[in-house]
């Protein structure tokens, strides 16, 4: 037996709150990082969802919209540990208040 639609929902909306919490209140760069890769499940989370309860769920439109999600996920989670990493050797922190070079 399968979980209503609206379960779903609202633990895809447990994981957001979840990530956006984690991505704007953590001083850590690798922490706003898994905030923000957290965000971005919970809406794979959703289009599987709406995909699996639309009215043509063999057309596999959700599958391939949460394909692309993901490869654009891990080409965000590379570049930004590419960041983090850069700025750790020359600063030797990831603390996100103390990286303050970029302020003109």
């Amino acid at each position: 037996m399968s979980a209503p639609l609206t379960h779903y929902l609202i633990l895809s909306a447990l994981l957001f709150c979840i990530g956006f919490a984690g991505a704007v209140g953590r001083r850590s760069a690798i922490l706003v990082l898994i905030g923000i890769e957290l965000m971005l499940n919970a809406a794979n989370l959703n289009f599987i969802a709406f995909w699996r309860y639309g009215p043509h769920p063999e057309a596999l439109t959700g599958v391939m919209f949460v394909l692309f999600s993901i490869a654009i996920a891990a080409a965000e989670a590379a570049v930004g540990l590419a960041l983090v990493i850069a700025t750790y050797r020359q600063r030797r922190t990831t603390r996100m208040d103390q990286l303050d070079t970029l302020k003109g």
